[in-house]
């Protein structure tokens, strides 16, 4: 007989489902962010499909073949569509983009509020709330614990951070 008609008629039904639902879960879990249960899933049941199939250490690399060629192509297919096709259009697909100046630090006048005197609304350790002329920002103590309420100074600007020092 033929080794293609061999490895095909020794395909037994359990082994069948089993790879079935093990590339539906697969797929599955590439369309859906999430926990990573349908792929938990489909591992475990694509494992056993090549267990289910292995008459010997040939069949089985053939069986692992033959399931990571339709997954690598599915992924290809599902990146692409991300990236250019109708996914990309989506609300899964986040379109704004960070950069340096869409964050209040990230102006040109940042580097004015280094002198700037302020209270904490917080207490620092090391981060927390402080309270600069009406102005509530995220800062940093450049040195330990601050207790709330306590007079700070914004001694320098670190990217987004913003150092302060207990006056």
């Amino acid at each position: 007989m033929d080794p293609v008609m061999d490895y095909i008629m020794g395909w037994s039904t359990p082994a069948l489902i089993c790879l079935i639902a093990g590339l539906i879960l697969m797929v599955y879990e590439m369309f859906t962010p999430g926990m990573g249960a349908p792929a938990l899933l489909g591992g475990i049941c694509l494992l056993g499909a090549i267990v289910l199939r292995a008459d010997s250490l040939t069949t089985a690399l053939i069986t692992l073949i033959l399931i990571l060629l339709p997954l690598m192509i599915a992924a290809g297919i599902i990146f692409r569509s991300f990236s250019k096709g109708a996914l990309s259009r989506s609300r899964i697909v986040l379109k704004d983009s960070i950069d340096g100046d869409s964050t209040p630090l990230g102006d040109k006048g940042a580097e004015s509020l280094i002198g700037l005197e302020g209270q904490c609304v917080t207490a620092l350790r090391p981060v927390g709330v402080g309270d600069f002329s009406g102005k509530r920002l995220d800062i940093v103590s450049a040195g330990g614990f601050i207790q709330k309420g306590a007079k700070v100074r914004i001694t320098a600007i670190d990217g987004v951070r913003i150092m302060v020092k207990e006056i």
